[in-house]
Order: structure tokens, then C-alpha cells, then sequence
């Protein structure tokens, strides 16, 4: 994956936040479906922090938890508006203190819009670095963390999360991973594990 990037379509660091919380246990398709209509209708912070429940429950209630995502937006844009004066705070303590946002939204923003050496841990993540090797034995998501963390350098850190994603994507999938289509079969551990079985 030469260009590694995100797949969530946004043009603000607004935008990326809305969609990063609307994305959670929700595929990036469905969320780029949502967004247009959500940003034309609430295209600012101040905007979204005045918006009924209703509303905005409308325009986002085909992805997941519509109900409590909705919450969290709200309340999100609220903070913001109130305790950061219309800025996204830029550290992963900060991020975290705002409604919606756990430790791999807080790593994503700070990541991508801070450009901070962060590795957000998402389902594909985990499985992914758990089968080549790459961490072992992780309990959750805060362990596999650490463990890329101590052994990806800092300057490839941002894009190894993207690498990691997409490659738990389209072809170390969750069920039937695509090990045929894998460039990484000689060092897989999963791989190399399950071969010697067969």
C-alpha cells in the first residue's frame, strides 16, 4: 500500500473528527454516505453544538448507535465550543476528555491532524499485528499499542497504522484472509504457523 491514508472522505479537521466518531463499529462506506448531507447541514462546531437531538439523530441514524453517537456529537461539538475555543485540542489526554472519543479516536485525530507518531488500534489492527507477529500475546487494544509502539519507529508510526488497517481490509481479513494475495508470508507468523498444521 504505497499511499496508506485514511479512507474516510473529510476536508477540515472538523470533518475528520465527526466522521472518526460516526465510524466506530461502522464501516468507513457507510460513514462517507452519512457525512455530505450531515456537513452541509452542520458544516461548523458552533453549528453542531445548537443542533437538536432530533436532527441530527435523522441524518446519521443508518450507521451505528445512531442514539448515542448522536450524544457524543453533540456533546463533542459542545466542548469544544465551550472548553477549547473552537479548537481541536492536539494531545490524546485532551482528546479523550471530549464525548465520543476513545483512545484510538484520540490517536487517529492526533495522528493524522497533529501529525503526531500515534497508532490507533482498531479491530484490524489487533488481528493484524497479532497473526504477523508483530505483538504477541495482546490482551486489548492498549497492549498492542505499546508493543508497536516500542518497536515501530516514530517516523513510520502514522502510516504503519494506515498500513496495518487496509492490510486487515482487503487481505489478512477477518475470516478466509487472502494469504495466497500476501506479501508477507514468509515472515507470518499465523502463516507459517498454520501451514506447517496443514
Amino acid at each position: 500500500m504505497p499511499v496508506a491514508e485514511t479512507e474516510l472522505n473529510y476536508h477540515s479537521p472538523y470533518e475528520l473528527l465527526v466522521a472518526v466518531i460516526l465510524s466506530a463499529q461502522c464501516t468507513d462506506k457507510r460513514v462517507n454516505m452519512i457525512t455530505p448531507k450531515f456537513f452541509e447541514r452542520f458544516p461548523t462546531f458552533e453549528l453542531l453544538a445548537i443542533a437538536k437531538h432530533e436532527d441530527v439523530y435523522e441524518l446519521i441514524r443508518t450507521c451505528s448507535y445512531p442514539n448515542n453517537k448522536t450524544k457524543h456529537l453533540i456533546g463533542m461539538a459542545q466542548t469544544i465550543v465551550t472548553n477549547y475555543c473552537v479548537k481541536i485540542p492536539n494531545t490524546v489526554e485532551e482528546l479523550m476528555k471530549l464525548p465520543g472519543v476513545g483512545r484510538k479516536t484520540a490517536n487517529v485525530i492526533a495522528s493524522v491532524i497533529f501529525n503526531q507518531p500515534t497508532i490507533a488500534v482498531d479491530t484490524h489492527v489487533f488481528r493484524v499485528s497479532e497473526r504477523l507477529g508483530l505483538t504477541q500475546n495482546s490482551k486489548n487494544p492498549l497492549e498492542t499499542e505499546k508493543q508497536l509502539t516500542r518497536h515501530i519507529p516514530k517516523r513510520l508510526r502514522s502510516i504503519a497504522h494506515h498500513w496495518l488497517i487496509l492490510h486487515g481490509r482487503y487481505i489478512c481479513t477477518a475470516r478466509a484472509p487472502k494469504c495466497k494475495n500476501c506479501q508477507f508470508t514468509n515472515w507470518c507468523a499465523h502463516y507459517l504457523t498454520s501451514s506447517k498444521s496443514t
